[in-house]
């Protein structure tokens, strides 16, 4: 009898689970709704997590996909919308093909190894600590959103580091990298330093809530002169 009481909840507790729908934005926001109503200028829903709360209306220029909660799929390719805001497709695919830029602030903070600490002492006559923290901004472009939810990124992350130190060391990265569908992300390119150039091999993952992104990630930038290890976080938000 308790097995099959422990059954029943579990099967019930899967299918509300399962019973949302999902609203996919072209910006590549994904919201748990219920979908109410679909007209030829905007769809109708209320938030999943408050089916009392009031109706939403979105216009349907916004939407990418709704995924239903029995597994059905709707794109909206065909929507047309202002010259300013016009979305380009490839020929023959569902994906939009739209060059997203979102920006915002990053902080955290870079160990150093003992060799870069020396390199920076003897080449700049300057000391500096272990441990150091860091400040900038994140510029970043999503190149494509694919069905799946995989995005193609290119971001751009000026910081400066060492000013609790009463230091300015500043860093300058550039990575091409690929974030998954819930939120995973990895990246690698050029870094340029005081130190010198390298490259820098970073991965993290992507918080998303009400619109606005909470990424975290871990970086490590090895080079000839010493290796450096950070951790950075921050938000940001589409630039329009």
């Amino acid at each position: 009898m308790k097995k099959l009481l422990f059954t029943l909840l579990a099967c019930t507790s899967f299918l509300i689970s399962q019973a949302q729908d999902i609203l996919i934005k072209r910006n590549g926001d994904e919201l748990e709704v219920k979908v109410l109503e679909i007209n030829l200028e905007e769809i109708r829903y209320k938030r999943y997590d408050n089916l009392e709360g009031p109706l939403i209306s979105i216009a349907k220029g916004e939407v990418f996909m709704i995924k239903y909660e029995n597994g059905t799929k709707v794109t909206f390719q065909d929507v047309v919308r202002p010259a300013s805001s016009q979305v380009n497709y490839p020929a023959r695919t569902g994906y939009p093909k739209e060059n997203l830029r979102l920006g915002g602030p990053r902080l955290g903070f870079t160990v150093l190894s003992q060799k870069y600490i020396d390199h920076i002492s003897n080449d700049y006559d300057t000391e500096v600590n272990a441990f150091m923290t860091q400040f900038g901004w994140q510029f970043e472009t999503r190149v494509f959103t694919l069905e799946n939810g995989t995005s193609g990124l290119f971001e751009f992350v000026p910081l400066i580091g060492g000013l609790e130190q009463g230091k300015f060391l500043p860093s300058l990265s550039a990575l091409v990298g690929v974030r998954g569908a819930k939120g995973l992300e990895f990246g690698i390119g050029p870094n340029v330093t005081l130190g010198g150039a390298g490259l820098v091999l970073a991965a993290g993952t992507n918080f998303q809530t009400q619109g606005v992104n909470f990424p975290v990630n871990v970086a490590i930038a090895p080079s000839k002169d010493g290796m450096r290890f950070s951790i950075l976080f921050g938000f940001n938000s589409r630039k329009y």
